[in-house]
């Protein structure tokens, strides 16, 4: 890659637990060039982090609004250079 790995976090509010946000976030993750996770938090939103190339992590935390655009309220974001790489994507708790 050309361009520096970006880490980018968002939380998701609305209805966004129990509907399957993070199984659908976990599919739309599958196409695009990211590692990460989706996970619950205590107070009921989201929170995905998506490490990848800007381009490629801008676009894919789109598709996952896009998609789920009928649950989400409200999205908080950050994004800042990746310190760290993750592996894969994947959901956690």
């Amino acid at each position: 890659m050309s361009e520096q790995k970006i880490e980018t976090e968002v939380w998701f509010s609305g209805l966004v637990q129990g509907v399957g946000f993070r199984y659908e976030t976990l599919k739309v993750a599958k196409g695009y060039e990211v590692t990460g996770f989706v996970e619950n938090l205590s107070d009921g939103r989201v929170h995905l982090l998506a490490q990848g190339d800007p381009t490629e992590t801008k676009e894919f935390v789109e598709a996952v609004g896009e998609r789920l655009s009928d649950y989400i309220r409200d999205t908080q974001q950050q994004s800042h250079p990746c310190e760290s790489s993750l592996g894969s994507f994947q959901i956690r708790r």
